[in-house]
């Protein structure tokens, strides 16, 4: 794997992602096409714990699951972009979560934890990738990802019609 560290002003030019859904922080090793680590830091600042009362137990301070999910596949879409970054969604080339099967979560993970997502490209067909994916706190796994699916496609063929509106007399 290559050394190739890619913090936030990085991301941002390479996913659409933005606050408070750009659930990644760096890249710190990639190798295009194959795979790549990104870091996540969580914090009691992010905005799934404000509602949260002051005497919430510890337990009630675990990160969602479905933003580690999502977390990792960020990381997933952007070793699928990593040659050419698609961060316009209304471009020639919109990337689009496909699907996830094999999902284990088995760890817990909390505000001070840094979570490293670990994904690999395990297939790639002209316009949908698969990846399988794993993400530690530390030496511990917290979440395993037997497939998870990305597929491209046009955005002009995305584009939503407009409401249809009631005849009013």
């Amino acid at each position: 794997m290559t050394e190739m560290p890619a913090g936030v002003a990085e991301l941002k030019r390479r996913l659409p992602h933005r606050h408070p859904m750009l659930l990644l922080d760096r890249v710190v090793q990639v190798e295009p096409g194959a795979r790549l680590i990104a870091r996540k830091a969580v914090t009691c600042n992010e905005p799934w714990y404000e509602r949260l009362a002051d005497d919430a137990a510890e337990r009630d301070h675990d990160y969602p699951a479905v933003l580690l999910v999502e977390s990792c596949c960020q990381a997933a879409g952007l070793l699928a972009t990593w040659d050419a970054p698609v961060p316009d969604a209304r471009g020639d080339r919109v990337m689009l979560f496909g699907g996830i099967s094999g999902v284990r979560f088995t760890g817990r993970v909390r505000p001070g934890d840094v979570v490293e997502h670990r994904v690999r490209l395990t297939r790639s067909f002209a316009d949908t990738v698969i990846f399988e994916g794993r993400s530690t706190v530390g030496d511990e796994t917290v979440m395993e990802i037997e497939q998870l699916v990305i597929a491209f496609r046009p955005g002009s063929g995305l584009a939503t019609a407009a409401p249809a509106t009631a005849d009013r007399a």
